[in-house]
């Protein structure tokens, strides 16, 4: 594949791709939900003994519900497992006493969280007191209790005068703040101290776990580089949705991102490239600017260490065999040695220039994989493995006789090999390769993990080997594809994958056995950065789309579209808070044309806020709450302009949006 070909990659697609929606399903009910139905019936952990255990929810099931209520219904993304709502509120104000388990440092870290919220919105912070939570049963305040078995599960019970969270690990003592912070006013994420606040949450009972182990965030940095504050707010924005996988691209054709000490070249004169592209690939228009930048090991193990405390692993990808063209311009000898001349790559792209199957080159690799695992505690390790041209090895010598001494068929077994190689040598250092759905080209190294991100076939061949897999597919999860009429949106890579689509996703293929569907462990929203190059673009792109992937990340309840929109909509009002800089096209009509005659076009409306009606007008002429709602398809001829707004209680939300024939 030459290097003027569409990038592909995990990161892109031809704007041709089509959209693909899903069946709409209901909500499932509480018996649908796995584990303990009952406190009797609770693993409790060794602190805390059944008999106190259930003395102390005793009191609570005593305690009266029966106050006026005062605080709003639970709107909570991602959607709890069970939530009953209950009569009444809880209070916190100063003198709210929380008592936790002495010695849980984990646990003081996440109240600490809670505290550093309240001190910035409240004005205050709560006092907190490491004494045995069950010797103060009956006294009012928050209790912080460890039970149950399932990992990154709690339980919430709220009444007037007590807030009992149990936890069955230090994530899911986490994942309860997450769900308390949420319950509270949205002004909770306001970083200034907000005035006449009454710092209620809603009584309720909420038995909560993850669907799945894996629910993933990505980002590549090497396209367009980001520092440490955004990747640190980025990750934040994360553990509020309980994803706990950040997936950090650090390697590619056009920057090398991060630093290993024993081949200084690689961000000394990889991390450059002397100019961009302007546009697309195919402009031909560069911006005549060096663009650079790298993350010191230094940063690197600082933001480990902050991602950690909010029980988010990262993955760091270092691409092999393909999209290597930064690091082969360091040093040519990784290389087949096919060109006089190699340089950092200055647009998006697939380039012919991969690492040489040598021993120069798995040496190197083996150098910087040291450095990578010493740096990263994660189990996996992402090798990338995607898009690597064979054209080279084809002309290469070197490889044409390696493929004939190891019994090869083809240029793809050689790339199988190559990653087989690099499997053992990364599973001697205690940890486990994962890369994109090509590693099953020429055959599946014997423990790899697959991130399918071509659709699910990759995915579902995987998971029929007994692998296990990420489904990260295209378009469906890519948020670098349009989520609003491209006719009004900056350049993105193709699309438009609307809010529906990658909420009405499934991502365990039908066709997979029940045993295979086991080996489907997560989800992951990919960020790719060719037309994202600042943090405000990330935001916009990513946002709220990445509600969606969140909650068929951690919800086990059927896809509900309009219980989902009803809870986005509220929690929208919690990143304006935090300043997020999210797309809106939320309120706006996507009008869309489907190809008819040449004179005529079918035109289709949908608007994501629920209790919305569409009016439009076909005239030119501005909608108004009087001209004629939209109820389903219709034709427009070429001198027609469709123009619509949507309208709640007969008042305009969101934008005008129009669209003329083409």
């Amino acid at each position: 594949m030459s290097e003027q070909q569409w990038h592909l990659g995990p990161g892109t697609v031809p704007p041709s791709a089509p959209e693909e929606g899903g069946a709409r399903l209901r909500e499932g009910s509480r018996s649908d939900v796995p584990g303990p139905k009952c406190h009797c019936c609770s693993d409790i952990s060794n602190k805390v003994n059944k008999v106190k255990y259930i003395v102390i929810s005793a009191v609570l099931l005593l305690a009266s519900c029966g106050q006026k209520q005062e605080a709003g219904e639970p709107q909570i993304i991602p959607q709890p497992a069970f939530l009953q709502r209950l009569e009444g509120s809880f209070e916190i104000g100063r003198k709210t006493p929380v008592f936790i388990d002495a010695g849980d440092s984990a646990l003081l870290r996440t109240v600490g969280f809670l505290n550093g919220h309240l001190q910035k919105a409240a004005g205050f912070e709560l006092q907190v007191s490491d004494d045995d939570p069950l010797r103060h049963g009956n006294e009012e305040g928050i209790f912080w209790l460890q039970a149950g078995s399932l990992p990154e599960s709690y339980h919430l019970r709220i009444t007037p005068d007590k807030v009992l969270v149990e936890y069955a690990d230090g994530a899911g003592a986490f994942y309860a703040l997450q769900t308390l912070l949420q319950l509270l006013p949205d002004a909770i994420f306001a970083d200034s101290p907000q005035r006449g606040v009454r710092w209620l949450l809603p009584c309720c009972d909420i038995e909560d776990s993850p669907r799945f182990p894996y629910r993933g965030m990505h980002l590549d940095c090497c396209l367009h580089f980001f520092d440490i504050p955004f990747l640190k707010r980025y990750i934040d924005l994360m553990a509020l949705h309980k994803v706990n996988r950040f997936h950090w691209h650090l390697t590619e054709d056009q920057g090398w991102r991060i630093e290993i000490k024993k081949y200084p070249l690689l961000t000394e004169k990889g991390q450059w490239r002397k100019e961009t592209v302007v546009g697309s690939l195919h402009s031909g228009i560069y911006d005549g600017k060096p663009y650079g930048g790298f993350y010191s090991q230094e940063e690197v193990k600082d933001l480990v260490k902050y991602a950690a405390e909010r029980y988010v692993t990262i993955i760091p990808e270092i691409e092999i065999p393909g999209h290597s063209l930064a690091a082969i311009s360091c040093y040519p000898e990784l290389s087949c040695g096919l060109e006089d001349h190699y340089e950092t790559a200055t647009k998006w792209g697939i380039f012919k220039q991969v690492y040489c199957p040598k021993e120069e080159t798995f040496k190197f690799l083996e150098d910087v994989f040291d450095e990578v695992i010493e740096l990263f505690p994660s189990e996996l390790i992402h090798i990338g493995g995607d898009e690597c041209p064979k054209a080279s090895w084809k002309q290469c010598p070197h490889c044409q006789a390696l493929i004939k001494k190891l019994g090869l068929k083809d240029e793809y077994e050689l790339q199988s090999w190559f990653i087989q190689r690099m499997e053992k040598y990364i599973n001697s250092k205690g940890r486990q390769i994962i890369g994109w759905d090509e590693i099953l080209e020429g055959g599946l190294a014997p423990n790899a993990r697959v991130m399918s991100w071509l659709g699910e076939e990759g995915g579902i061949k995987a998971a029929q080997q007994h692998h296990e897999v990420v489904m990260a597919p295209y378009p469906k999860y890519y948020l670098d594809y349009w989520q609003a009429d491209p006719d009004s949106e900056p350049l993105a890579m193709g699309g438009p994958t609307l809010l529906r689509t990658m909420y009405d996703y499934n991502p365990v293929p039908a066709v997979l056995s029940p045993e295979e569907q086991k080996y489907i462990i997560g989800v992951e929203g990919c960020v790719w950065t060719e037309y994202m190059p600042t943090p405000a673009r990330v935001e916009y792109m990513a946002w709220p789309r990445m509600c969606a992937i969140a909650e068929s990340g951690w919800t086990k309840a059927e896809k509900d579209w309009d219980g989902f929109t009803r809870r986005l909509e509220t929690h929208l009002g919690r990143l304006d808070r935090l300043d997020v800089g999210y797309c809106h096209a939320f309120w706006d009509p996507f009008i869309d044309f489907h190809k008819d005659t040449e004179y005529s076009k079918v035109v289709t409306m949908s608007v994501d806020a629920p209790g919305a009606e569409i009016r439009y007008t076909l005239d030119g002429s501005t909608p108004t709450a009087s001209s004629p709602v939209y109820e389903g398809p219709f034709a427009v001829n070429r001198q027609q302009r469709v123009s619509a707004a949507a309208f709640r209680n007969g008042k305009q939300i969101g934008k005008l949006k129009y669209k003329d024939f083409r």
